[in-house]
């Protein structure tokens, strides 16, 4: 909703204003297709030079999350540590055979059914599950710290992979400029073929040239750069379930009391995903 809200404010603002200043905005209009033609396409070739197949599909699902949100709210990450410490319990207190067919097959496990949105995503029912593998085939022998390691590289990998349509859009808009550049290059060529009209033909065939000057930085910096922030924001919003689940999971394995290790997950949320104390406790006597 916002970023809607936000590109018609830019809009209105700017071209509002170029108004009110007494610009006459039917040359800009004009020009537009042609220039935006040049720039847009310009772009998109790039983009696809630039990436495979994968990565841009990945960059239009993180446009598509920029409008959407983040997947994660406070409700799911206090689902979230309800799960894994329901899991480390079980361990704690059944030992590995008892959690081996949670973790063997997620999707007919009784405690991962409880959450049907966190079984949706793979990564994080991979994290989880594969995790507790190695702690259930090492008998109890693994060391702690090699467990963190491993979960602290596949988190990288995955963030690495994450994090790459907000890169990409950050990329675009850096190169933004410079194509509105090439757009107006071009537009001068035009004016400097045409030479020989007079003043008022070559005054609007230069400003025509400057409003491909003016749109590249405009995307750059009132569309797409914006865009690339906000598609960072939400993903590393979604990225803190799995730090969470990775805190939980190392810090019970060292043998640390449960209610410290909820309290340590819990404080360690942003404020807008971070449940109140009570309704974790509470919610882990109800289950």
């Amino acid at each position: 909703m916002f970023p809607a809200i936000g590109l018609v404010v830019l809009i209105v603002m700017v071209f509002g204003g170029f108004i009110i200043s007494g610009g006459d905005i039917g040359p800009v209009l004009k020009a537009l297709p042609v220039e935006m033609t040049i720039i847009g396409g310009g772009a998109i070739g790039a983009l696809i030079i630039g990436n495979s197949s994968p990565k841009l599909k990945a960059l239009m699902g993180g446009v598509t999350k920029v409008f959407k949100g983040p997947k994660y709210v406070k409700e799911d990450f206090l689902d979230c540590i309800f799960l894994v410490s329901k899991l480390m319990k079980l361990l704690r207190t059944d030992g590995p055979v008892a959690v081996e067919p949670h973790i063997e097959d997620p999707q007919s496990s009784a405690i991962f059914g409880e959450f049907p949105k966190l079984l949706e995503d793979e990564t994080l029912v991979h994290l989880i599950a594969d995790t507790l593998r190695l702690v259930v085939i090492s008998s109890g022998t693994l060391d702690i710290h090699a467990v963190e390691d491993v979960m602290d590289n596949g988190l990288k990998t995955h963030h690495h992979e994450a994090i790459e349509p907000a890169d990409n859009l950050q990329g675009l808009a850096d190169a933004l400029p410079a194509l509105g550049i090439v757009a107006a290059v071009l537009g001068i060529v035009k004016t400097m073929s045409a030479i020989d009209q007079p003043p008022d033909v070559l005054g609007a065939m230069i400003g025509s040239a400057l409003v491909g000057t003016f749109l590249g930085v405009l995307l750059a910096y009132g569309l797409v750069g914006p865009l690339a922030n906000r598609c960072k924001q939400v993903i590393e919003s979604d990225a803190a379930i799995y730090q969470m689940v990775k805190q939980i999971i190392i810090a019970s394995l060292h043998g640390h009391p449960q209610p410290l290790v909820i309290e340590a997950a819990r404080s360690s949320l942003a404020h807008a995903n971070q449940p109140a104390f009570a309704e974790v406790f509470d919610g882990m006597r109800g289950r």
